[in-house]
């Protein structure tokens, strides 16, 4: 059976990728970096996976094409 994608925190992103809020932001920006998902009215999260894949590699990584939110895992 499959773990599921957990969704981590800005704190927990910052300190598993070692980059500081404003490079985040704007590696975002850029689309370098995951997007953040909205998970609540003031709160704001990333898919744990998206953090991994872009640790892997953090050159090679893009933005896909087309959004992912709307998916079924």
């Amino acid at each position: 059976m499959r773990q599921p994608d957990r969704i981590i925190r800005l704190t927990t992103v910052l300190s598993r990728t070692g980059l500081s809020r404003s490079t985040l932001y704007r590696k975002i920006a850029d689309g370098t970096f995951p997007a953040q998902l909205q998970i609540s009215t003031n709160g704001s999260g990333w898919h744990e996976s998206e953090i991994n894949r872009w640790i892997e590699n953090p050159v090679a990584w893009r933005a896909p094409a087309h959004s992912e939110q709307g998916r079924n895992e």
